[in-house]
């Protein structure tokens, strides 16, 4: 099966953005308003998303900054949504379903692409995962608010915050590059707005590429 050619009827959606951009957020309303209306999204994150790539998570977003050097977490990012992909994005796609992702591979192209990985971020990624979403929702934020809202949260998931604001903003320039490079997939959402003005923009967003998804 050639996965780059999604062969399947569902419709997958990703949001990216800096920690504390309200994303997770933001993807979490998304799948409550569309299983209101009556369809069944699957809502899921990364890294994890699956029992395997949940124990990976936990790996790679606790502990010293310095724990793995730059290689080693970009095969075990890749390793969790091989398993992610595997056990959990494919299986609904090839139901017809909505699946929403908090962080995709986008993410991994930024944070594990980092100090001149990138290329060996994407073989992998065309190598093992082969998918790309067909909706990326970028939930824009400044730096410095992203991340004193991340600091702000009861969380030992901090691994990445604790590089400090440098990163938060090369993380964000890189987002927007993206974004640019890519804009037949990307949306760019401005999240420095009330959460509910957020929500409906997105919702506006998603909402025409929902008829090609089934209930």
């Amino acid at each position: 099966m050639n996965e780059t050619n999604r062969p399947w009827p569902g419709l997958f959606i990703s949001f990216e953005g800096i920690d504390g951009s309200g994303k997770s957020t933001q993807a979490r309303r998304l799948s409550e308003t569309l299983r209101n209306r009556g369809l069944n999204p699957v809502l899921t994150r990364e890294p994890g998303g699956s029992p395997g790539a949940e124990e990976i998570r936990a790996l790679v977003l606790q502990g010293d900054p310095d724990r793995w050097s730059a290689e080693t977490e970009l095969l075990l990012f890749t390793a969790a949504r091989r398993d992610h992909l595997e056990r959990v994005i494919r299986p609904a796609l090839e139901a017809g379903r909505v699946v929403i992702c908090d962080r995709f591979a986008d993410s991994t192209r930024m944070y594990q692409g980092r100090g001149g990985l990138r290329d060996k971020v994407d073989a992998l990624h065309n190598l093992m995962i082969g998918v790309e979403p067909d909706l990326t929702l970028l939930v824009d934020m400044p730096a410095d608010a992203g991340l004193s809202r991340a600091k702000a949260r009861a969380t030992d998931e901090e691994r990445f915050e604790d590089f400090g604001l440098a990163l938060q903003q090369q993380m964000r320039d890189g987002f927007l590059a993206l974004a640019q490079d890519h804009p037949n997939r990307f949306r760019v959402i401005d999240g420095n707005r009330d959460i509910t003005t957020v929500a409906t923009e997105i919702l506006d967003t998603v909402t025409p590429y929902l008829p090609a998804c089934p209930a």
